[in-house]
């Protein structure tokens, strides 16, 4: 089962803003009242360890205390609410749980997410309200794939709407034009042969590899309005649009732009070496 972890956190936050406002509003006050009220009966409630304040700290944890509930949600409210804009509306956290970008990014790095760069949008509902830039060929984009709409994926943009992407012999082509490709080294794997190369989408050079071993899956395909061809950079080893289609345009989380911890398992020690931005 999928956490829900938006949809959690947006419960958090206006369930204990809703209880500390419900509760200034309209116990709160009285509250304060019936602590005015024995503070005049008890005129020494100051005095520590005397009779009226004894008696004045027990009426006022009996008649006047503030619940528990009320205590928890003024106090967790304010980190909740901080949580809330910053996960929702500026950066998000990340883990990579899976080899499909590698070698851009690696299974245990953790990485930062923009969530304004492709326009505001509200948690959990996804509608964006404000527009500001549009994904361009070669970002790494995070988003929810057609086929899983509660699990975030994350590729390289290859091909924006209207494009024609067409993939011949493990290299691309895009609106008919080869992707700028140099080759630059073979590694061997498990049962692998990797060919790593530094391809070049909208101008950025990012590193791919493809396997020799594996025959080629050529295909070609125009992008729908409003759609988004993905791939992962590791060619062969990665589902991507390939397998599920097309990303819509309302299910884009962010994008991907910096690495900030690399943490393989809890029982490892965590490592800032591949700390950086991601091309």
């Amino acid at each position: 089962m999928t956490i829900d972890f938006p949809l959690i956190l947006v419960i958090l936050v206006f369930g204990s803003g809703t209880i500390w406002l419900l509760d200034a509003l309209l116990f709160a006050p009285k509250r304060r009242q019936r602590r005015d009220a024995l503070r005049s009966k008890f005129p020494a409630w100051e005095q520590e360890g005397s009779r009226d304040a004894l008696a004045y700290d027990a009426q006022v944890v009996s008649t006047a205390a503030e619940p528990a509930l009320v205590e928890y949600s003024r106090s967790f409210f304010p980190v909740l609410f901080v949580v809330f804009v910053l996960r929702s509306f500026i950066v998000e956290p990340f883990q990579i749980p899976s080899s499909s970008m590698v070698p851009t990014l690696e299974v245990g790095d953790y990485i930062l997410v923009n969530k304004f760069t492709y326009g505001l949008r509200l948690p959990v509902v996804r509608t964006k309200v404000v527009d500001l830039n549009e994904p361009q060929r070669g970002d790494v984009m995070v988003f929810f794939p057609p086929h899983m709409n509660d699990t975030y994926y994350i590729k390289r943009v290859i091909g924006l709407p209207g494009d024609t992407v067409s993939y011949r012999n493990k290299r691309l082509s895009v609106n008919g034009e080869p992707v700028a490709t140099e080759d630059l080294a073979v590694l061997p794997g498990a049962g692998a042969r990797y060919q790593v190369s530094m391809e070049s989408l909208g101008g950025e050079p990012h590193l791919m590899q493809a396997d020799q071993l594996r025959p080629a899956r050529d295909f070609s395909v125009v992008v729908k309005p409003g759609h988004y061809f993905m791939m992962g950079d590791n060619r062969d080893n990665s589902s991507d649009s390939r397998v599920w289609g097309q990303v819509p345009e309302r299910d884009i989380v962010g994008k991907a732009f910096a690495i900030w911890m690399h943490w393989d398992s809890l029982f490892s020690i965590p490592s800032f070496s591949r700390v950086g931005s991601i091309q």
